[in-house]
C-alpha cells in the first residue's frame, strides 16, 4: 500500500489530500500539522475551512484511508510520498522584505523530513514557492540524508477557492515537474500514477522542476493581470459613459481572449495573487530584469488604485465626509463561497473608511466576528495598502466596527451600503425594506456589480456600480478626491 503524508493542513493540503483519498481507496493518506486546534477541527464535524462539497468528501474517507494527525514525525517516517503544503508568506524584514517569499516553514519541513526518514522518499512541493526552491530543499535533504535518497518534485496547485473540490475532481491540468534523470523520471511516474486514478492522462503534464515552479507564479500573474486590465477599463468607462460589462462581453467574445476573469470589481484578493506577483517581481530583480519587474508591479498598482478609487467615490458622494456616518459593509470574504479573507479588498476599503471616521456595520455569511475584527487591526506590510488607506490605531478601529448576523441589521439606519463580496444572497435581498430603514439620501456602492442598479434607482437609492454609467448625482463628484 502506497502511503502519502502531507505536511500542512490548510486550504491546499486538506482538500487536496481528501480528494486523493476519495479517488485512491488503496492509498493511505495522512495530513499532519503541528497546530493541534486545526487537526482537532479536521477530525470534527466543523472543518477549519469552508469549501462547498469538502465536508462530504472528508466524511466519506476519514477513518478509512484519510487521517488527520499532529504526529508529524511518525507519519513522515512511514510515508513513501511526502507533500509539503506549508505557508510561504512574504518576508516582512531583512533581504527582500515586502517582496520575497519567506521559506522558514519550508526549510523547517525539509529538515524534519531529513531527520526522521529511514527510507527513500519522494518529496513534493505543493505550496507556491519561488523558482529554484527545489534546489535549496534538495541541498538541505542531501546534506542531512544519512545515505537516504530523496527525489524532489514540483506539483503546484491550481485551485480556485469556492470551487476547489470541483477543480480537484476535474482539473484543467495537473502539472508535475522533476529532475531529468532516470531517478527523477521514476519519481514523476510514481506521482503520475496517483493522479491517473481519476485524471485523464492527457491532462497530466510533466516538465522540468523550474518550469513547474515558474508556471504557478506565471498563471497567477496572468489571472491577476486580466482583473487589473478590466479594472483599469472600468475607470475609463465611468469617465466616458461606457458600460464595462458591455465592453467586457464584447472583448471576451474574441476567442483569443475568452470571457473569464473579465468582471470589473473593487479589486482582487486571496492569498496568492499579490504574494505571487511580488515574488515574481523579486525574482526578476534578482536576475537583472528590472523592466520585467516594473511591468508586473503595475498589476498590483492598479489593484491598489481600484480600492482607493472606490473609497474616494464613497466619501466624495456623501458630501465629502463619512465621519460618524453608519456605512453597511455587505461581504468581507475576498470572493463568494469561501470564508477566506486573506488580502480581501474589504480590508483596505474598510480601513480607508475608518480613516475618515466612518462607523462600519459588517455582515458576511461565512466570516466570523472575531476574524473580521482581527483582520482590521492586524499589522500588514507597508505595500499592502496605499498610503491614504493606512490603518488607524487598533482600539479606534475596533470601536468603530460592529459585526452583524444578517444584512438587514447591518443596513438599518445606515447612510450607505457597500457590497464588497458577490454572495448570491445579496442579489435577492428586499432592497425596498432596506431603503425604508436607511437614512436619506440612501446610497448603494456596488463593488461587485451584483445588483440591478435601475431597479434600485426606482426604489430611491443613489447607486454607484463599478465601470457603469454614473448616476446623475455622482457626475459632479470627483472620481478621485
Amino acid at each position: 500500500m502506497v502511503k502519502i503524508c502531507c505536511i500542512g493542513a490548510g486550504y491546499v493540503g486538506g482538500p487536496t489530500m481528501a480528494v486523493i483519498a476519495l479517488k485512491c481507496p488503496s492509498i493511505e493518506v495522512v495530513v499532519v500539522d503541528i497546530w493541534e486546534p486545526r487537526i482537532a477541527a479536521w477530525n470534527s464535524d466543523q472543518l477549519p475551512i469552508y469549501e462547498p462539497g469538502l465536508y462530504e468528501v472528508v466524511k466519506e474517507c476519514r477513518g478509512r484511508n484519510l487521517f488527520f494527525s499532529k504526529d508529524v514525525e511518525k507519519h513522515v517516517a512511514e510515508a513513501d510520498i511526502v507533500f509539503v503544503s506549508v505557508n510561504t508568506p512574504t518576508k516582512t524584514q531583512g533581504l527582500g522584505a515586502g517582496k520575497a517569499a519567506d521559506l522558514t516553514y519550508w526549510e523547517s519541513a525539509a529538515r524534519t523530513i531529513a531527520d526522521v526518514s529511514k527510507s527513500d522518499k519522494i518529496v513534493v512541493e505543493k505550496s507556491t514557492v519561488p523558482v529554484k526552491t527545489a534546489e535549496a530543499i534538495e541541498k538541505i535533504l542531501t546534506h542531512n540524508s544519512k545515505g537516504i535518497k530523496f527525489q524532489i518534485l514540483s506539483n503546484p496547485e491550481f485551485l480556485a477557492e469556492g470551487t476547489a473540490i470541483g477543480d480537484l475532481f476535474k482539473p484543467d491540468r495537473v502539472l508535475i515537474g522533476g529532475r531529468e534523470t532516470p531517478e527523477g523520471q521514476k519519481a514523476i511516474q510514481a506521482l503520475k500514477d496517483v493522479y491517473a486514478h481519476w485524471v485523464p492522462e492527457d491532462r497530466i503534464l510533466t516538465t522540468n522542476l523550474w518550469s513547474a515552479e515558474l508556471s504557478k507564479l506565471a498563471a497567477n500573474a496572468f489571472l491577476a493581470q486580466r482583473i487589473s486590465s478590466v479594472n483599469a477599463m472600468s475607470a475609463l468607462c465611468e469617465a466616458t459613459g461606457a458600460d464595462v460589462a458591455e465592453v467586457s462581453y464584447a472583448v471576451g467574445k474574441d476567442t483569443r481572449i475568452g470571457p473569464k476573469f473579465l468582471n470589473a470589481s473593487v479589486g482582487f484578493g486571496g492569498s496568492c495573487f499579490q504574494k505571487d506577483i511580488l515574488n515574481l517581481v523579486y525574482i526578476c530583480e534578482c536576475n537583472g530584469l528590472p523592466e520585467v519587474a516594473e511591468y508586473w508591479k503595475q498589476v498590483i498598482k492598479i489593484n491598489d488604485y481600484q480600492k482607493s478609487r472606490f473609497v474616494n467615490r464613497v466619501v466624495s458622494s456623501m458630501f465629502n465626509t463619512v465621519s460618524q456616518k453608519k456605512i453597511a459593509i455587505l461581504g468581507f470574504a475576498f470572493k463568494k463561497d469561501t470564508g477566506d479573507t486573506r488580502e480581501t479588498p474589504a480590508i483596505d476599503v474598510c480601513q480607508g473608511l475608518l480613516g475618515d471616521k466612518a462607523l462600519l456595520s459588517i455582515y458576511d455569511p461565512q466570516v466570523q466576528k472575531e476574524h473580521i475584527q482581527r483582520d482590521l487591526i492586524m499589522k500588514k506590510f507597508d505595500w499592502d495598502h496605499p498610503l491614504h488607506l493606512q490603518p488607524k490605531s487598533a482600539s479606534a478601529a475596533v470601536e468603530q466596527v460592529t459585526v452583524t448576523s444578517d444584512a438587514y441589521e447591518a443596513t438599518k439606519e445606515a447612510h450607505g451600503v457597500c457590497i464588497l463580496t458577490e454572495w448570491d444572497e445579496f442579489k435577492t435581498l428586499d432592497y425596498k425594506k432596506i431603503y425604508d430603514n436607511m437614512q436619506k439620501p440612501a446610497f448603494v456602492f456596488d463593488g461587485r456589480n451584483v445588483v440591478n442598479a435601475d431597479k434600485l434607482r426606482e426604489i430611491g437609492f443613489i447607486v454607484y456600480s463599478i465601470g457603469k454609467p454614473l448616476d446623475a448625482w455622482l457626475k459632479d463628484m470627483p472620481a478621485v478626491a
